[in-house]
């Protein structure tokens, strides 16, 4: 019997039945959605923390930072550090890596800025070299980069706004919710380097005398700061960036040498003796390797130097492991349902061969081929689990769509259901193999009938 004739009789017996066919094909309709949904949501959950690792830092990223740094934050600006500096040595080492595409210095130092009746008592100035700004990636609300060799200019955060407030009432976003009224490219930001000068200068009232009006030290000078661009985000962007103000190295580098001569720059170690060294060292070090794959590999040479590193890949293996268990949970859950549907194809198939016994005897008795008989039979199992898999693939589809507008609307910017090509075709291909699987036994009972007994029934 030829295939097409297999496929017209199959159709034509299940058009035959039609209520039995919809009930039977709704069955794999809500397993097939059952079972997508659910892993679309594993899928989501791991697809929207690769996003968000990929921006804050991204998965190929290393930080390298002197060894036990976090220790002694507390000990840097006064002692010497026990281990070896961050310097330009270190950097070009890391930089002739085979697998590091890139490697940059990174000098962090925090300043207060001023505006108005506005300040920022804790800002954090990061430098870096031209080419780690551009490999950053920072989505520019307006302005450039600070990519100038030359003149000192910062680029701020999304978050830097609301770090402002009027140190006198302590208002301010954090405590009434209202952004203070500042315009960072248009009005005047003045900058303190020199902190610990600062807040020696003022007595307990805030100003800048002494108990008897005479002055205990002398204010540190104030420095204009030039804008160069603010990175686009409101203030419900939170990424690694948001906080932090960026510029160019090398500027940085001799604004901070013209302010602090001879004296030790916060942030720097010292000697022993407290005296700081000629040379500025960095606080971490930025490093790109070309694909995820050597992150690990680049890492352990690092540390074997004697220093710590840190990377978004030191985690995303666990965290892709406890998604996959997540999925695979959820899958096993959907395919309960499916199962179900697979018993609901058996029973349909079994009472088909009864209602068509007669019709089987007189197949086989004019000579139609046992494995004919069997395939007519598979491939109505098969018809019903395709029929069922599509829909099911749409109806999910449709879950997929409104359970993301729900999520959005909730304020959430990510796709908790992520359906990709691959599961929405695998779907369907599975929703056959159970169609077929369950119609194998139905299939091989219709060929073990007698002919002579089954054309006797009525």
């Amino acid at each position: 019997m030829r295939f097409r004739d297999l496929l017209a009789m199959s159709g034509s017996s299940l058009w035959k039945r039609k209520v039995r066919t919809v009930l039977t094909v709704l069955g794999v309709v809500i397993g097939t959605a059952s079972i997508v949904v659910m892993v679309s949501l594993g899928l989501g959950l791991n697809r929207s923390t690769m996003q968000d690792i990929e921006e804050n830092g991204g998965l190929t990223s290393i930080e390298v930072r002197e060894a036990d740094q976090y220790m002694m934050a507390e000990s840097t600006d006064t002692a010497e550090q026990d281990g070896k500096h961050l310097d330009d040595e270190l950097v070009k080492t890391i930089q002739n890596h085979p697998h590091v595409s890139l490697a940059s210095p990174v000098l962090r130092i925090t300043v207060i800025a001023k505006c108005g009746v506005y300040e920022d008592s804790y800002m954090e100035v990061r430098g870096m070299n031209t080419e780690a700004l551009q490999d950053m990636d920072f989505p520019l609300a307006s302005g450039e980069l600070p990519l100038s060799e030359e003149n000192l200019a910062f680029l701020y955060g999304n978050q830097i706004l609301a770090e402002f407030q009027n140190p006198k009432t302590g208002a301010g976003y954090w405590t009434d919710g209202t952004l203070p009224d500042i315009d960072l490219e248009k009005d005047g930001v003045f900058i303190i380097y020199d902190m610990d000068a600062y807040y020696a200068s003022q007595d307990a009232g805030g100003g800048y005398g002494g108990e008897n009006g005479t002055a205990t030290a002398k204010p540190p000078k104030k420095y204009m700061a030039q804008c160069a661009g603010i990175i686009d985000g409101g203030m419900d962007t939170y990424k690694s960036y948001s906080w932090s103000v960026y510029c160019n190295i090398k500027p940085l580098e001799a604004q901070l040498k013209r302010i602090f001569r001879n004296k030790t720059i916060p942030g720097q170690p010292t000697t022993s003796s407290g005296k700081p060294y000629k040379e500025l060292y960095y606080n971490e070090i930025y490093v790109k390797v070309d694909d995820m794959e050597y992150v690990g590999e680049v890492q352990k040479w690092i540390t074997d130097m004697g220093y710590q590193t840190y990377s978004n890949s030191d985690w995303v293996e666990s965290t892709k492991k406890q998604y996959g268990y997540i999925q695979a949970v959820l899958g096993g859950i959907g395919a309960v349902s499916l199962l179900v549907a697979a018993i609901g194809i058996t029973n349909t198939m079994m009472m088909s061969i009864y209602e068509r016994t007669k019709e089987i005897g007189v197949m086989k008795v004019i000579g139609c081929d046992m494995r004919d008989i069997r395939s007519l039979f598979l491939m109505e199992a098969g018809f019903i689990g395709l029929i069922g898999g599509t829909v099911g693939l749409l109806f999910s589809l449709l879950i997929s769509f409104i359970i993301n507008r729900i999520v959005n609307g909730m304020g959430m910017e990510m796709t908790l259901s992520y359906i990709p090509p691959w599961l929405g075709a695998s779907s369907i291909v599975f929703a056959v193999l159970i169609g077929m699987l369950a119609g194998l036994f139905p299939a091989l009972r219709a060929m073990r009938l007698s002919p002579l007994a089954a054309i006797r029934n009525e």
